[in-house]
């Protein structure tokens, strides 16, 4: 809910908030969590009563859980939030990739007890990216920000694989592209859904274009129209990103 000034005082307009996560009841009795589509920055930061709801629903029922997810990822610090609510959940809590898991939600797969991988799915691991505007010190004080952006993930990332920083660090460089049994192999992943057996050894990962991995993602999103003199957002403005790392940090 907000305040908007009008009239003689103050009114209270009610905010609807676009969920990106769903809880539904499984066949079984069990829980389970829906994550699909992008994890949207606005949702989780443009009203900050969102983390606490996300936090609210996942405690609001007991026993083990399930966590679907199908996302070309989005904000880090959503993300971060639901990797801590995840992790901190006292059931055991089994991670399915039914399409992909990229970028942002691939942080968040590392939170399962047991992380499983449709044969058909993928995960995409690179390096964070921003947008700044600036002189030289500015695009320094981007870098640094990006840097240790870049040492959280890996720890999600290493707490789960066991690789060494070093290794994983090349692979979000290079923005590496694994199926399910590539995951599994790396330990990003710990099995493969609907597969009888033992994991055969995987190809090496696919390394691909940025851009050319955006643009496909992208034309799978709904289309918004815009307004004419709205301009597309690309990325977050490094200076927001700096504002809520040192949110975080106090």
């Amino acid at each position: 809910m907000r305040h908007t000034g009008g009239g003689m005082g103050w009114k209270v307009v009610k905010v609807k908030m676009n969920k990106f996560w769903n809880f539904i009841q499984g066949e079984d009795g069990e829980r389970v969590l829906r994550l699909d589509g992008a994890i949207s920055e606005e949702t989780w930061w443009g009203d900050e009563v969102t983390p606490a709801a996300f936090k609210k629903e996942l405690a609001s029922g007991a026993g083990n859980i399930t966590v679907w997810i199908n996302s070309p990822g989005g904000d880090v610090f959503a993300a971060a939030q639901i990797y801590n609510a995840l992790k901190e959940y006292p059931g055991k809590v089994t991670i399915k990739i039914d399409g992909l898991a990229a970028s942002a939600a691939s942080v968040i797969a590392m939170a399962g007890t047991e992380t499983l991988m449709s044969p058909v799915s993928y995960m995409v691991i690179h390096n964070p990216a921003t947008v700044a505007i600036g002189d030289s010190e500015e695009m320094l004080r981007a870098k640094e920000m990006l840097d240790e952006i870049k040492e959280g993930i890996i720890n999600a990332y290493e707490a789960k694989t066991g690789l060494n920083r070093s290794k994983i660090s090349k692979l979000m460089s290079d923005e590496s592209c694994f199926n399910a049994k590539k995951a599994v192999e790396l330990g990003f992943a710990d099995g493969v859904l609907y597969a009888e057996g033992a994991v055969e050894d995987a190809s090496e990962p696919v390394i691909f274009s940025r851009m050319i991995a955006t643009n496909s993602l992208l034309s799978k999103l709904p289309k918004v129209s815009k307004k004419p003199e709205e301009s597309v957002k690309s990325g977050t403005a490094y200076n927001e990103l700096e504002s809520r790392m040192h949110n975080l940090k106090h």
